[in-house]
């Protein structure tokens, strides 16, 4: 059991380094050498858990993607309604973006690079994940056209994901509030 335990916070910290090496240098730009180097051990170790790069990629976006889809899911059922529901979204995406800005930079830029199944069902992930909004704003905004709603929910997407770029100026919390905000008011404007 401990070997286990092992094993995965191992992994989990393969995928971290491997986020942060790909958001800087980009998927190309780094080596199965250069990710053994960060987690302190070889290049070729890293084959015990992932069997090369690609998989690497490919897993790691995949686990970001479930566990996105899961949580909104959990939020979504746990709510006393649509308000509570579209509140815990919101700081449940802001706390990832705000906390894991490498993932967000590797998914903008090396989707492309995961093969095609694993590539076709992170987008079916995301696709529930976005749903799951859209039927909270649904709920908030009964006359708005479902079209509408999906197209706020990927401009606020757009707007909360951005922090890689933007969440350096402002402490964390400070950072979180002026997203929610601002999430909020994008998601609930009228037409």
């Amino acid at each position: 059991m401990a070997e286990r335990v092992a094993a995965g916070s191992r992994r989990a910290a393969i995928l971290r380094a491997a986020a942060g090496l790909f958001a800087a240098r980009g998927y190309h730009g780094a080596s199965i050498e250069d990710l053994g180097r960060a987690v302190g051990t070889t290049g070729p170790a890293l084959y015990r858990h992932f069997p090369g790069k690609e998989a690497l990629l490919a897993a790691m976006l995949l686990e970001v993607s479930e566990r996105l889809a899961e949580q909104g899911a959990r939020v979504v059922a746990g709510a006393a309604g649509p308000e509570e529901a579209l509140e815990g979204l919101l700081r449940g995406h802001i706390a990832f973006a705000l906390g894991e800005p490498a993932l967000i930079t590797v998914h903008d830029r090396e989707l492309d690079n995961v093969p095609e199944p694993e590539r076709h069902r992170i987008r079916r992930l995301q696709r529930g994940y976005a749903e799951e909004w859209v039927g909270v704003l649904a709920r908030l905004r009964p006359g708005r056209a479902r079209q509408s709603l999906r197209a706020a929910v990927h401009a606020a997407f757009g707007l909360l994901n951005s922090t890689p770029h933007s969440a350096g100026e402002l402490a964390p919390d400070t950072m979180a509030e002026l997203l929610f905000r601002m999430g909020r008011a994008a998601l609930l404007v009228e037409d």
